[in-house]
């Protein structure tokens, strides 16, 4: 399946790893819906791309918008036939601090938006035999990482959820496959070299520099590089992967 002529949706569309995503898939040929909750970064990527690109502001964590985002993409695009579910968030704090607010939070836009976005595309892509889904998860959904167990989670669940999608409809025409980051140059790694330094009493380059370690490149990932594997994927026949990027 060649990405160029298809109706591509990214969420958490705007920025970062999403933006990245967005402009790889337009070069591409894609007609790309964008999704997002702030309008700012939306609107200015939409122009950088120019048409056909199209944006809706919405929660993916409320049901409810991302179904009318969903419609509406489809009104100006048609069929979705690629989703990337890219949206997520993570906030650090030990095990024993968190409560059930900070649970379901992580669990609100880390696993049970990707469940609603790709349960709103999964009958449609059916009834023409063929889509693609990619979800952006990380190695946290590979292995564990101490202070961000929420985040663990929420990770695994949707790595386990592509590889079932995998299994119940790859003979029928639609791809599932995840892709696991190491450390990408992102706000939230920003803001965990930020806590490190704050806890540790380490300088942020420090702290830095050790997160780039723990990735087998020795680099923090560019969001370029996490981009670019998800147009891969989606031109390949590959299946039910989690695609380790480190």
């Amino acid at each position: 399946m060649r990405v160029g002529g298809h109706h591509a949706l990214v969420t958490g569309g705007g920025t970062e790893i999403g933006k990245d995503i967005g402009l790889v898939l337009a070069e591409a040929g894609a007609k790309v819906s964008l999704l997002g909750r702030r309008v700012g970064p939306l609107e200015e990527l939409a122009e950088q791309i120019g048409e056909p690109t199209f944006f809706v502001s919405c929660d993916v964590t409320d049901a409810m918008q991302m179904k009318a985002a969903m419609q509406a993409a489809r009104d100006r695009h048609g069929h979705i036939e690629i989703l990337v579910n890219n949206a997520g968030a993570a906030a650090g704090a030990p095990f024993h601090k968190l409560d059930t607010d900070d649970w379901h939070a992580a669990m609100a836009v880390n696993c049970d938006a990707v469940f609603h976005c790709t349960r709103a595309v999964i009958e449609p892509m059916l009834n023409k035999g063929r889509g693609r889904i990619v979800t952006i998860a990380s190695n946290a959904g590979l292995r564990g990482y101490a202070y961000v167990t929420p985040y663990c989670a929420a990770k695994h669940a949707v790595v386990g959820l592509m590889r079932a999608l995998a299994e119940e409809y790859g003979a029928k025409g639609i791809n599932a496959n995840a892709i696991c980051p190491g450390f990408v140059d992102t706000d939230i790694v920003a803001g965990a070299i930020r806590n490190i330094a704050a806890t540790t009493g380490r300088d942020e380059d420090t702290a830095r520099a050790e997160l780039a370690r723990m990735n087998p490149s020795g680099r923090i990932i560019t969001p370029e590089g996490v981009a670019a594997a998800v147009v891969d994927l989606i031109q390949s026949e590959r299946n039910g992967e989690a695609l380790e990027i480190a």
